[in-house]
Order: C-alpha cells, then structure tokens, then sequence
C-alpha cells in the first residue's frame, strides 16, 4: 500500500474534504450545524485560520482555508474540529453510526471518517475553480436547482460581498453546467 504524503505550504491555501462515517446525512442538521460552528471557532481562537469559503451538504463539506504566514499545521487544526464536534454533538445525542471494529480499536467514534482529504491551492485559477467547485456542490449533488437556494454555504456572503450575482449557477432543468463554464465576474 502506497503512502499519502500530505503537502505543507506556510501560510498556504488549502481545499479540503470532510465525510461523515458512512456518509450519514447528519451534517444539515440544526445541532450538527451549532456544533460545527462551535468547533471551528474554539480551533480559530487557539490557531487561527481563515475560511474562503464552506458549504456544508448532508453527508460532507468542503472548505478553502487560509493559513497564518508561516504556519502549515492544518492538520492539527482540522484534528480538533472533529474531536470537539464529536464530543460536543454526541454529548446532545448526535447521531453515530456504528463504528468498524478498527475504528473501536483505535477508540475512535462512528462519527467522521477516519481521514480527510486535501489539495494545497496552486495559484488564483486553481482558488477560483475550487471556490466555485464549494460553492456549486449543492446543485451538483442535485440538492437545489439554484445555488442561492442552498443555506449551508457561505455563498451568500460572497453575493454581499459582490463576488457573484445572486443567479449565478442555476441549473437549466437538469441540463449540468460544467465548473469551467461558470464565471464570478
């Protein structure tokens, strides 16, 4: 079996992916929301890190940090989130799905998987196509026909923000827009 080698970058970007233990679809929930919410401040508080961008979907989320000049520790950082959103969501009875027999080995919980996955950003193409990739992944996982219509999304901060107009990627009635057709300017 090959390794995974993550790449650490100080003060990088970084796209990441987070999936709920057998994809459960916990994640749009009042009480998973609160949680997260919560996890991700406390983190922010002792490591700080900026969000770009975030949506939450009901199975997994995705997220484009921003990391302190000179520091690359994002693996730390997303670590605790998931430890404090476990406890803190299981603590309110939170859904847990039964945990593999290597995940009880290890003491570890049925609610995220094990790892996540993460792509450090290239350059501003690179960050624009993962921006609109979060920003999209409602429509795309067929959830809404209009991004606007997904509340679980900083998306619309973006709009204020006047990064997009508020129409922007609306589905044409099952006919998929392809990420490189979509433009925010």
């Amino acid at each position: 079996m090959s390794e995974y080698l993550r790449r650490y970058v100080p003060g990088g970007q970084y796209f990441f992916t987070l999936i709920t233990e057998r994809r459960q679809p916990i994640l749009t929930d009042k009480l998973a929301g609160y949680c997260l919410r919560n996890a991700i401040k406390e983190v922010q508080i002792k490591r700080p890190f900026k969000i770009e961008a975030i949506v939450l979907l009901p199975d997994h989320f995705h997220t484009i940090w921003s990391l302190p000049e000179g520091d690359s520790d994002y693996s730390n950082r997303m670590m605790r989130i998931k430890a404090i959103f476990t406890k803190a969501y299981l603590m309110d009875d939170g859904f847990e799905a039964k945990p593999s027999d290597s995940k009880k080995e290890r003491r570890e919980r049925g609610v995220w998987q094990r790892r996540f996955w993460e792509h450090t950003i290239q350059n501003e193409t690179d960050f624009k196509r993962h921006y609109h990739y979060i920003h999209y992944n409602p429509v795309k996982h067929g959830h809404v026909k209009c991004v606007k219509d997904w509340l679980y999304s900083s998306f619309h901060e973006a709009v204020k923000k006047g990064y997009y107009p508020e129409n922007w990627g609306c589905a044409d009635y099952g006919k998929p827009i392809e990420i490189d057709d979509l433009d925010c300017e």
